[in-house]
């Protein structure tokens, strides 16, 4: 009995730690949630430089403000067929952690929706499907009306060699207003890792 009782009490434990606000978006006919404490902000589209030698869920980087972030197409990273570019797209900045360090990631999406206050008794543990599906990305799956919303940890949808070295490379390296110093770099830079 005393076994039961611990075992809800960390379930209650485990959704508790869980609410609070995420910022909802659209992916196609499906709808996600993140963190508000770990968006940015938000932009609209703008035009991305594409990488060589990247995955194909890598659209390339952005220059936000003499920043250069890495962006991701979220619809291409979970297997999604991509879309054309409308009025509503738009890209997430996020802080994401890898390794220790923290950095800013884009993340390309079909529509921004709103930020909704989800309590911890509304969100639910991701469904299991067997060791074939891996669904550790997923926070919880959030209750709202008769909806519900996948709540993502990002930095598990974000987890990837690739994209840490991008970023590490996008650090290192200072934007100039013609970019050819950073094309430049960035190109003796992939060389490098490819090498090794």
């Amino acid at each position: 009995m005393p076994e039961i009782i611990t075992q809800a009490k960390s379930r209650q434990g485990t959704a508790t730690d869980k609410e609070g606000k995420y910022l909802t978006f659209a992916l196609a006919n499906e709808e996600y949630g993140l963190e508000i404490l770990k968006v940015r902000e938000i932009i609209g589209y703008i035009d991305v430089t594409a990488l060589p030698q990247t995955p194909p869920y890598v659209k390339g980087v952005i220059n936000l403000r003499g920043q250069v972030i890495p962006v991701i197409d979220l619809r291409a990273k979970f297997g999604m067929e991509t879309s054309e570019v409308t009025d509503e797209t738009c890209i997430i900045v996020v802080e994401i952690t890898q390794s220790g360090r923290k950095f800013n990631t884009g993340i390309v999406v079909d529509r921004v929706q709103e930020v909704l206050d989800i309590d911890g008794q509304d969100i639910e543990e991701a469904p299991q499907f067997g060791a074939s599906v891996n669904t550790d990305f997923i926070l919880g799956m959030g209750k709202v009306g008769q909806s519900v919303k996948i709540l993502l940890d990002i930095n598990k949808v974000l987890a990837c060699d690739a994209l840490q070295g991008l970023a590490h490379t996008a650090e290192a390296v200072p934007a100039t207003a013609d970019g050819t110093e950073r094309k430049e770099k960035d190109s003796k830079e992939r060389e490098r890792r490819c090498e090794k």
